[in-house]
């Protein structure tokens, strides 16, 4: 049977027995911000084992894609070097979900059991005598069914414990026995000591989950009142031993991979199981199956999170393309025989192929630049330790900040040299980093705040009520120095990116800033520009900045209308990677591989601008009471965005603009985009690899951008007219030697910030000031250096006519010219040129000319070829020993050497001392 032949059996099979096929959920699991990525099939149907969802079908079953690379399910060192260990992979599943008002819908073990034996034996006709059956060591039903309702040898059926066949979602929660099937691939079936020994000669190929108990924070199992069948089958695995391989990489799903590989670096496949070029082409073709799905469903290489795993894993195969003979990018072209080898099954690798390649092609581009590098300080590395058996923590850093080389790259290339890396003390420079980090960050230090004592306990929570007050008379509930604790506040305390609130506490006639606030486990400290002296419960009221608060919420507003635009216009791969709701400006962090085109720029503001024109409603459950459980918002919003790693509590608060966007945020948020009043881009920029960031202003922001621009065209002008003015004068001065074509001056207009209401278009027009500006000064200052060149030559040709009538009245010494002259140039430029119309013209000699610019003594010395050679004599020696009389240095060739001083009123007395100089020179 083929890979495709197998899979579509599967399926048929359970659907001819009233199951439902479903489409695998993607592998970047977007609505679930604890998971990495999809790593079973079950994890699509995780509501409906808490009991918090339900499907409209009570039997399901589908081929899910499924990403393993960390965790208690991390088996990359495996990957390549076995037969049987993916990091991407399929798991042919089927469902039951139990339902104890309709029990017919659902089935149990008795059915999960009896359907698994099935398939395999008459179905497929797998070997009886070759398959085994494990259970949980207390689970007698599942035992008495194996030997009831199939033909297995009882002796086949064996008990485990709860490592290896009990089954569990978390700490807490759904759980219960589980059943595996175990082949045995060995010649002689003598394979059944090895059933969970790690064995590839016998290894699990399907595993049949019975949730049965649900385990609360105390470890206590209670009976579900509704009990779930989940079982689970490796389709790679099961795709070796019906087509008779002994390694999943022989098999039709990754030999068409492998032989692009091959084709790529001209290197025999030979499907051994030790050989280093065969180990990497594994490698590579399971890396490369990893990204095309994981980019293809939404992710994108970066610094954090799934993105880092994922560039991990890159980087991991550019490594083992160096084993190949590969140096220049090559996983981008192995994307074509996956999509090949699986896009009819999988249609999203097929649509996205050019996208995928894109992705991984910059990737490679950008590690290669170091790879090799690095590759060459670990060799460095593995000569300086010498027979020691640890490779230096110190250098797994070095290599992992400095060239980008994940940890556990380091640590395979460690292990291929018999050698194992320091972690601990890589971890301690890691975490001395991330302290530096963290340090840099802090706005405050935790000394700086509120001092708690036995006479002002914290007895109270502080109740944030500034969603939809700006004012509210309040009491103090603690005070210390300049910090105080209120019952209530309107002051929104710095997060999610969003910048806190300033504003006043106002005690009858006397108002005291408040300068910042922060939040302290359940209370709220106001920080205060001076110390006060309030007693606890003192009645005050608290007031913010509203007009800064407005425009913050403008731009928070707008933030998740440009994260919902970005998206529309670059793909549903990008997410956030960090962002900043400042009054004047917002900033937002997005991952994306290549930078935005002018015209990608103007679709995102307009589809921002056009959902400020529409006025559309924004609404947020202000009142903690009346926000949801993340199940009710997912279901509430079908198109909600959540963040990876972020930790959400019970109840979420969502932000939705109608019919557009909604994100879970507890910020504060204007009530109808029409508030925003105007959008526009500022910058664009790459901040870090595929990270990229966009600031933008609005409203008010809007206005005052446009004021810095026009201040700016005004500078410009000021800048250009000085520029003119010398350009005028140089050609004044040029025009005595030569006839010097000159052009009219550039007619720019002035700038002025518009009387009528301010738009993004406004922008544009002064931008285009700017550039015109920008322009006029290049040019100008291009004209002003060609006129000073040509300058120089007639400088330099007038100064050159009296060196017959130096080297005249030369000094002689030891039958040798020494020419010493002070000359009257622009530049070293001019002085060096002339310097070699001297040297030209001395015949036999030394030359020393000095020139004073700008409050300074430049000089330059020649020598004769003649005596360089016989005499030993050299150019930078002797102005150096000149340049030192007057506070200075230099030196150069034997020939011509430049020096300089800054004692102009020593000068005339050095330049006597050349002959002396030159005469110590010389003996």
């Amino acid at each position: 049977m083929t890979s495709k032949e197998i899979r579509n059996s599967f399926l048929k099979y359970f659907e001819e027995r009233g199951h439902k096929i479903v489409l695998s959920a993607p592998v970047i699991p977007h609505d679930d911000p604890t998971l990495l990525f999809t790593n079973a099939g079950m994890n699509q149907f995780k509501d409906v084992f808490l009991g918090t969802g339900k499907r409209e079908y009570k039997r399901a079953t589908d081929t899910q894609k499924c990403i393993r690379v960390s965790g208690k399910h991390n088996d990359l060192e495996e990957v390549g070097r076995d037969t049987y260990h993916h990091t991407f992979f399929e798991m042919l599943g089927n469902w039951s979900f139990g339902d104890p008002a309709r029990p017919a819908g659902g089935y149990y073990k008795k059915e999960a059991i009896e359907w698994a034996w099935d398939l395999l034996t008459k179905v497929w006709g797998l070997d009886k005598k070759r398959l085994y059956a494990t259970i949980f060591e207390s689970d007698d039903e599942a035992e008495q069914l194996w030997k009831k309702v199939t033909d297995i040898a009882p002796s086949h059926v064996l008990r485990f414990g709860k490592k290896d066949n009990f089954w569990e979602m978390g700490e807490t929660g759904p759980c219960g026995p589980c059943s595996e099937i175990h082949v045995d691939l060995t010649d002689d079936l003598s394979g059944g000591n090895l059933v969970n020994a790690g064995d590839p000669r016998v290894m699990e190929i399907w595993n049949l989950v019975f949730i049965q108990y649900n385990r609360d924070d105390k470890g206590i199992l209670t009976p579900l009142p509704a009990k779930h069948v989940d079982t689970g089958m490796g389709f790679e695995r099961i795709c070796a031993v019906l087509q008779g391989k002994k390694s999943n990489y022989d098999t039709d799903v990754f030999m068409p991979i492998i032989n692009r590989i091959s084709e790529i670096a001209g290197q025999p496949y030979k499907a051994q199981l030790n050989d280093p070029l065969d180990i990497a082409m594994r490698v590579v073709a399971d890396h490369a199956r990893m990204l095309s799905f994981s980019i293809a469903d939404g992710g994108i290489p970066s610094n954090e999170g799934r993105g880092y795993v994922m560039r991990r894993i890159l980087r991991r195969g550019a490594r083992f393309g160096r084993t190949l003979g590969l140096h220049e990018p090559f996983i981008y072209k192995v994307v074509e025989a996956v999509v090949k080898s699986m896009g009819e099954q999988f249609s999203e690798i097929k649509e996205k192929q050019n996208h995928i390649e894109r992705v991984i092609k910059g990737e490679e581009e950008s590690f290669n630049q170091t790879l090799d590098r690095g590759l060459e300080i670990f060799e460095k590395v593995i000569e300086e330790i010498g027979h020691s058996k640890t490779f230096p923590g110190e250098d797994a850093f070095k290599l992992y900040d400095t060239f980008g080389f994940p940890l556990d790259l380091t640590e395979m290339m460690a292990t291929e040299k018999g050698l194992k890396v320091d972690t601990g003390r890589f971890t301690e420079l890691m975490e001395e980093q991330r302290d530096k980090s963290r340090q840099a960050s802090k706005k405050f230090e935790p000394e700086g705040w509120l001092v708690r004592t036995k006479a002002m306990p914290l007895q109270h929570v502080s109740e944030f009520v500034g969603y939809d007050q700006y004012e509210v008379d309040t009491e103090i509930i603690a005070v210390a120095g300049d910090q105080i604790v209120l019952k209530k506040t309107p002051f929104y305390v710095e997060a999610g990116g969003q910048l806190s609130d300033n504003g006043e506490i106002i005690d009858g006639k006397t108002h005291h800033k408040v300068i910042n606030v922060i939040n302290d486990g359940n209370q709220i400290i106001h920080k205060l520009s001076q110390s006060v002296s309030y007693t606890a419960f003192a009645k005050v009221r608290a007031s913010i900045d509203v007009p800064r608060r407005l425009n913050i919420m403008r731009n928070h507003t707008a933030t998740h209308l440009l994260h919902e635009a970005l998206r529309m216009v670059l793909g549903e791969h990008l997410h956030q990677q960090g962002s900043l709701v400042a009054p004047d400006r917002l900033r937002f962090d997005f991952n994306h591989f290549e930078k935005i085109t002018p015209d990608q720029i103007r679709k995102i503001e307009d589809i921002v601008n056009d959902k400020i024109a529409q006025a559309l409603p924004v609404t947020a459950l202000n009142d903690p009471n009346e926000w949801l459980t993340i199940e009710e918002a997912k279901r509430q919003f079908p198109k909600l965005k959540m963040f990876f790693g972020e930790k959400y509590g019970d109840k979420v608060r969502v932000v939705a603009v109608k019919d557009f966007c909604a994100e879970l945020c507890g910020g504060t948020h204007v009530k109808n985009t029409k508030d925003i009043q105007h959008f526009k881009i500022i910058s664009e920029a790459s901040i870090a690899s595929g990270i990229r960031r966009i600031e933008a202003v609005t409203g008010d922001g809007l206005k005052d951008h446009i004021q810095k621009l026009v201040a700016k065209t005004g500078e410009m002008d000021a800048q250009i007219e000085k520029l003119l003015i010398e350009k005028g004068e140089l050609e004044k001065q040029l025009g005595q030697h030569t006839k010097v074509e000159t052009y009219p001056r550039p007619s720019l207009g002035k700038v002025t910030l518009p009387a009528e209401s301010i738009t993004p278009k406004v922008v544009d027009e002064v931008e285009q000031a700017i550039q015109q500006r920008e322009t006029t000064i290049e040019n100008v200052l291009k004209s002003t250096i060609d006129l000073k060149k040509e300058l120089s030559k007639y400088r330099v040709k007038e100064v050159s006519s009296g060196i017959d009538s130096m080297i005249a009245g030369a000094e002689i010494i030891d039958n040798i010219k020494i020419v010493v002259q002070k000359v009257d140039v622009q530049s070293v430029e001019e002085l060096q040129s002339l310097g070699d119309a001297l040297r030209s013209k001395l015949g036999s000699g030394v030359g020393l000319l000095a020139t004073v610019m700008n409050e300074k003594i430049s000089l330059v010395c020649v020598v004769t070829d003649d005596l360089i050679k016989t005499k030993k004599l050299q150019a930078g020696k002797i102005v150096g020993d000149v340049a030192k009389l007057v506070g200075g240095g230099g030196g150069g060739r034997p020939h011509l050497a430049t020096a300089g001083g800054k004692d102009v009123a020593k000068l005339d007395e050095a330049i006597k001392q050349v002959g002396m100089i030159v005469k110590n020179l010389l003996k």
